[in-house]
């Protein structure tokens, strides 16, 4: 029996459906189970006859969160669908959904639907199915819709939870489908499914034309996964309900604080999953303007940048050097990237820019053939890369009116033949972010370096950046989430071929910055490449 889902009824009789490959347990037997250490965080499906305040349903979900599961429904769902003023102003987002149900005779006013996990048995109804399970996590709903008045057009009028009792036998399929898509448990009998040391789940797009990591390197990934006793699935923005069946996150889509990318974080966080990219993180590297104090801040060397707003823009136009390289802070791809090379230029660019942010930023242009691409993962070099303007233009990526674009060559360096300034810049710019996954942006000239920009959501591509450190990007980047769940919840682990203990950790931490130094030909251990890592609880400070 698979012990990372438990199923809580309040009499075994309520869960009448053979082999679901998950312990079914009384709620009387869970709240008498009480708290103890476990190998890892539980995945608990409360399904009680009510979730009433303070009923036996009520105190599963209590006290599932106080011994560290993660159950749904979750308390704060509990006490959203039992209060009218929530309710009622979450219900408008799903009318939208709901459809002409041109098949309903006009003389029916109103309908009840039943949906399981997201799952409904009518297919024009799966929008509604999956939005209102990922709006009110319970298992089990019931959703009232109804005519508006003098009028062809539905509307929710009401939603609240359902018993096991009521589900039909003729809606047994429906109910199995939708708890095996939610469980990712594979329903009929079959020979027990492989029990992982953390399940992961890669958030995707699949029809971005310009992902983070294509296809074949997130089924990559996955192999690797095995390798390391790691589950890693591909999910997608449709499986957000399903997000706390996983024990940790990685973000392989373009982030933004006003998209799904940064729901999803923020849902995985509260749930206490390791995640890349963690909110803090997007919130900070998604915006140029944030970005551009905070290293001026801490001295780190950047072009000049000014920030320009309606009010400053003629006066700037006047005063600034050019040519200049105009951003709208949350731009990515270079999208919302231009050149003035001049002042006419620039006030008839950042015009444009200013109606969708209040300001922008102007930075000193530096042309160079390439920038350097510096992978950091927990403050240590990851991967490094140079990327090359595109022929005849001077960005990485050529955006074309019609929405093509063209990019420059990638050309992956090995990190012992980067020079050791590189590496400490960017060491050091990621380390004002956290201690999640960034690529780095490093103009460099004879004099100096310079750092462009620090990205949370850095591009890794099989035979692109990974092309000299291979593997060993994805190896680390997997067990750097294992670590962090481990140690998390308390998980002590034998050392041994593919695990990674907080020992084994600490060490790995050790033997990257002896190595550093040795490639760099300096034995001296004051010297040695310490770049932000904590170390046996100490931090490291970067050596020049």
């Amino acid at each position: 029996m698979n012990s990372d889902h438990l199923i809580i009824v309040e009499k075994p009789s309520d869960f009448r459906w053979s082999d679901p490959d998950m312990e079914v347990v009384t709620a009387e037997h869970f709240l008498a189970d009480g708290p103890r250490i476990r190998s890892r965080p539980r995945k608990i499906i409360n399904l009680c006859r009510s979730y009433s305040y303070l009923s036996v349903g009520y105190y599963c979900s209590l006290l599932a969160e106080a011994r560290g599961d993660r159950v749904t429904p979750s308390v704060e769902t509990i006490l959203d669908l039992a209060r009218r003023k929530p309710q009622a102003s979450m219900l408008p987002t799903l009318n939208s959904l709901v459809g002409p149900l041109k098949e309903v005779p006009r003389s029916v006013r109103s309908l009840t639907l039943h949906v399981f996990f997201g799952e409904i048995e009518d297919p024009q109804l799966a929008n509604l199915a999956r939005k209102s399970f990922e709006m009110f996590q319970c298992p089990l709903l019931e959703i009232e819709v109804e005519r508006a008045a003098k009028s062809e057009v539905w509307e929710v009028a009401a939603i609240q939870p359902l018993k096991p009792a009521d589900i039909s036998a003729e809606q047994d399929g429906v109910f199995t489908r939708g708890l095996a898509k939610f469980t990712r448990r594979t329903w009929n009998p079959a020979p027990r499914p492989r029990t992982y040391r953390m399940a992961v789940a890669i958030l995707h797009d699949p029809k971005d034309p310009l992902p983070p990591s294509n296809l074949k390197t997130l089924s990559k990934i996955v192999d690797i996964g095995e390798e390391l006793d790691i589950s890693v699935e591909l999910i997608e923005k449709k499986d957000f309900s399903r997000l706390t069946q996983f024990d940790a996150l990685f973000i392989r889509e373009t982030t933004a604080v006003s998209d799904h990318t940064f729901q999803f974080a923020r849902k995985a966080e509260m749930a206490n999953m390791p995640v890349i990219d963690d909110p803090t993180s997007i919130l900070r590297c998604t915006n140029k303007a944030y970005l551009a104090e905070l290293l001026k801040g801490h001295d780190v060397p950047t072009p000049q940048t000014f920030l320009l707003s309606k009010h400053s823009l003629n006066t700037a136009a006047r005063l600034l050097p050019y040519p200049v390289v105009l951003k709208v802070p949350d731009g990515a791809f270079s999208l919302s990237v231009k050149k003035a090379e001049d002042a006419t230029q620039l006030v008839e660019i950042a015009r444009e820019m200013l109606k969708e942010s209040d300001v922008i930023l102007a930075q000193e242009f530096m042309y160079t053939p390439f920038d350097w691409r510096i992978g950091v993962l927990d403050g240590k070099p990851l991967f490094a890369a140079r990327y090359h303007m595109c022929k005849d233009h001077w960005q990485i990526i050529k955006h074309a009116a019609n929405g093509n674009f063209q990019e420059g060559r990638v050309e992956s360096v090995p990190l012992s033949e980067v020079p050791l300034s590189i590496l400490e810049l960017a060491s050091k710019s990621a380390n004002l972010i956290g201690d999640g996954l960034y690529g780095i942006d490093i103009k460099s000239n004879e004099e100096q370096s310079f750092v462009i920009e620090v990205n949370d959501n850095p591009n890794i591509d099989i035979g692109m950046e990974d092309a000299h450190e291979g593997d060993e990007v994805y190896r680390k980047i997997l067990l750097h989430l294992l670590y962090r769940f481990e140690l998390r919840h308390n998980i002590s682990t034998k050392n041994g071929t593919g695990k990674l203990t907080q020992s084994s950790h600490h060490a790995e931490s050790k033997s990257v910055i002896s190595v550093h130094s040795s490639l760099h030909g300096n034995p001296d251990a004051k010297n040695a490449l310490k770049i932000g890592k904590k170390v046996d609880g100490e931090k490291l400070s970067v050596s020049p």
